[in-house]
């Protein structure tokens, strides 16, 4: 119905922007701008300009803030608390619904299905439909274990009554591995030294202290076990004690603790996590100590044999579990059984969204903590995308990570189809591809860390192209194909490789150049790569796991720097390297090192207040009267990387391997960030690089490297290309997996997996120089990058 000429607009549709003003979130400098609703905004700028701080620190946290708000205090207390972030106004917010790159998987147990929902449907249709009928839901889910109990219980309640009661549950776990798919075994002789005796420190597990009241200390004063005898001449009553003892309560000087045998508290303190999310020095501990080989009375299926022993159609929950979702969805749709047919709507909308998101190789019982960034974005996506929510605000952290120039298109559509339903999309994206779809551009920049935090523009992308900003100047870059290809000094040989959905794969990976190694989304690259190469002598992988971090740790406690630091700190001073730490001697008593005093509020956001008695400088006021080169070791964390790579490569600071360390870091790019910013402030992008400098002092020939473009803005794609060439250079072999065409087009040799993803791929389908890729054009990949390098 059109309006009738000279009518005023309903005052409800003037809200059509939200209005952002002075925003000062980590390194934004009082950002104020206007963001059009039910359009896609696409915010760019290099990597550390402010993005994420703008986009989900400000805009998302304060909407996720105002819906918890609304919620009682009662409730409230159950939910994570949110600050108001700095900023002056915001007007004009929706609800934000945030899909980012966090990993997912902190435990062994948790899939793909587990976190779709898609487990939880299957288990009601097999149920309701499976036969033999073994039980309810439950019977059908590997997390749940069968329970039986009877005995007395009192219900107080007017005469007080004894009733007599059972119960049982039918659960679905498997006995032998707790629901976990692999057994463990192990080797007791990297846990002790058999020939001490506890008190002289027979543990060899990482943190396990001698003075540990928690650990060690249980052990030696509990009272069980001779503290001074040699593990070796234990009884076979005190050897189980030791190994196999249930928990049980002990006083150890007065207070009680739990005493537990050594290998259900390993268990429980390192093998029910996700291995990917263990500390560096953990994660090879436990690689070293334990071995996981398939359960063999589950043969991997996670299920209890009645479990396994229901079927509909001949298909077991366990089979319906390990056909990739594509098969499984098909399968689905040729169930015609009209009493559950909501249940079969609803679970047949969920796997066409797998494969509608470019995720149909996966397979329900892949375990969560194997997907990589970008797979886990998506798997999150599945659950909005046949959402009926209008004007809601969706914010998406890099939606194209991990995805083929081929699937691009395909996320595309799906960014502007949440739009068309009439909601606001919000994009942090550096794919040219991706801003070219965009409404509205926000470019922020120029630089990154203190030299960013700025809206460098603001308008449409042919006003971003005609722009002079990095972004605009970068937008259409396009790479050359490498002429001059480098010869190999010899190869890696993999033969038969045959890993997940690998097909006996036989190539030789070349050394002494640069491979990518490239194909769609699920082709099998990770599977070849982490598979067959990354274990290898010599070999170093940098990949995308997350790093491990609280706000107490910082890119110089992370990288080691500040062990060296610490020494020449004491060294000119002559005292101890204890001093210089926020973690030990030298911490300021007030606040305990961290700067700042937290002040919980219950179920209200805590307020953090700057030290009064360190002013922020999280050290002892004596301490801070130590210099090194005329600084105090306050004034070296607040140096960037580059002014302190200077500061220690002169002069009286000058600290060898200090600068060795920040030489790494600023040639990754990250000359930006200052020693003490603390972890959990940098991008994703930034975090990467920061491993990748890390690892580059590690003696090794051959450097694995997993998407390192991500989270990179056009402009530095340029500068790790460089940092690729100087490794080459000097000797080391590189291979990178990688989608991002530039890097393609700067290889030396290409390997290219497919032709599909799942079982449609997992072949080897090109090997050789980018510029014969771009003469066959035989496969997807050789399409695109000839599109892309215009030939």
């Amino acid at each position: 119905m059109s309006r009738a000429a000279g009518t005023q607009p309903h005052a409800a549709d003037s809200h059509d922007l939200i209005r952002v003003h002075g925003a000062r979130v980590n390194n934004l400098k009082d950002v104020s701008i206007e963001i059009p609703k039910r359009r896609l905004t696409v915010f760019t700028g290099v990597s550390g300009s402010g993005k994420s701080s703008l986009v989900f620190n400000t805009i998302a946290a304060e909407s996720q803030r105002l819906i918890n708000e609304t919620y009682s205090a009662f409730v409230q207390g159950f939910m994570p608390t949110l600050a108001r972030p700095e900023v002056d106004v915001l007007e004009g917010l929706t609800t934000a619904i945030i899909v980012d790159q966090q990993r997912m998987g902190g435990d062994t147990r948790s899939t793909v299905g587990t976190a779709t929902d898609a487990n939880a449907m299957l288990r009601i249709l097999f149920s309701r439909l499976g036969t033999p009928h073994i039980g309810p839901p439950s019977a059908y889910s590997f997390n749940t274990a069968s329970v039986k109990a009877s005995g007395a219980i009192t219900v107080e309640r007017g005469n007080k009554k004894t009733v007599k009661a059972t119960f049982n549950r039918t659960g679905g776990m498997c006995t032998e591995c707790e629901g976990r798919g692999t057994v463990s075994d192990i080797d007791l002789t990297q846990l002790y030294d058999d020939s001490k005796s506890l008190a002289e420190g027979a543990f060899t597990i990482p943190g396990w202290k001698s003075d540990s009241f928690w650990t060690v200390r249980v052990y030696a004063e509990s009272g069980l076990l001779d503290p001074d005898k040699p593990i070796a001449k234990y009884t076979r009553k005190e050897m189980q004690d030791f190994l196999y003892r249930e928990p049980t309560k002990v006083k150890v000087e007065g207070v009680n603790l739990t005493y537990e045998g050594l290998i259900p508290k390993i268990q429980k303190s390192f093998l029910s996590k996700d291995k990917d999310s263990l500390q560096p020095h953990i994660r090879a501990f436990v690689e070293r100590a334990v071995t996981f080989t398939t359960c063999p009375a589950c043969d991997g299926t996670r299920l209890s044999e009645g479990a396994r022993s229901s079927k509909i159609a001949g298909i077991s929950i366990a089979d319906a579990c390990a056909m990739q979702t594509s098969d499984l969805a098909a399968w689905i749709r040729d169930l015609d059984e009209p009493s559950v047919a909501p249940l079969l709507t609803a679970l047949g909308q969920t796997l066409d969204s797998f494969v509608e998101i470019g995720l149909g190789y996966l397979a329900l019982d892949r375990p969560a903590g194997t997907l990589s960034g970008g797979e886990a974005q998506r798997v999150k996506m599945i659950r909005h995308l046949g959402s009926s929510l209008t004007d809601t605000t969706y914010v998406f952290d890099e939606p194209t990570a991990g995805l083929h120039p081929h699937d691009i298109q395909r996320m595309n559509n799906l960014l502007l189809r949440l739009r068309d339903k009439g909601n606001t999309v919000l994009v942090v994206e550096h794919k040219p591809e991706t801003i070219a779809v965009a409404d509205h551009v926000v470019d922020l920049g120029p630089g990154a860390g203190t030299a960013g935090g700025t809206v460098c523009f603001e308008g449409t992308v042919d006003g971003l192209r005609a722009s002079d900003t990095v972004t605009g100047r970068h937008f259409d870059d396009r790479s050359t194909l490498r002429t001059d290809t480098r010869k190999p000094t010899g190869a890696l040989e993999v033969r038969g490789a045959s890993a997940n959905n690998l097909r006996g794969v036989d190539v030789d990976i070349p050394l002494g150049v640069l491979t990518v190694v490239t194909g769609v989304a699920g082709s099998g690259k990770s599977s070849l790569i982490h598979g067959s190469v990354a274990g290898r002598d010599g070999v170093v992988t940098v990949d995308q796991s997350a790093i491990r971090g609280s706000r107490r740790s910082n890119p110089a406690t992370y990288t080691g720097l500040l062990d060296p630091v610490r020494k020449a700190f004491a060294k000119a001073n002559g005292v101890k390297p204890g001093l210089f730490s926020t973690n030990s001697e030298g911490a300021c008593p007030t606040c305990n090192g961290a700067g700042v005093v937290f002040t919980d509020l219950a179920m209200m956001a805590g307020v953090a207040t700057v030290c009064e008695e360190c002013e922020g400088k999280r050290f002892q006021a004596s301490v801070l009267e130590y210099r090194l080169g005329g600084r105090d070791i306050s004034e070296v964390l607040a140096m960037s990387v580059a002014e302190a790579e200077e500061f220690f490569g002169t002069g009286d600071a000058r600290t060898p391997a200090a600068h060795r360390v920040l030489e790494r870091l600023v040639d990754v790019g990250l000359g930006y960030l200052s020693l003490g910013q603390p972890l959990t402030t940098l991008s994703g992008g930034e975090r990467q690089r920061l491993k990748l400098a890390t690892h580059m002092g590690e003696k090794g020939g051959v450097y694995v490297l997993d998407e390192p473009t991500t989270g990179l803005h056009l402009a530095d794609v340029e500068q790790l290309l460089g940092l690729l060439d100087r490794l080459v250079d000097s000797g080391k072999s590189v291979v990178v997996i990688e989608h991002h065409q530039a890097v393609m087009a700067h290889a030396d040799w290409i390997i290219d997996l497919g032709p599909g993803a799942g079982h449609d791929g997992g072949t080897l389908v090109f090997e050789g120089t980018p510029a014969d890729l771009v003469a066959a054009r035989s496969t997807l990949t050789g399409e695109h990058l000839a599109q892309y390098v215009g030939a």
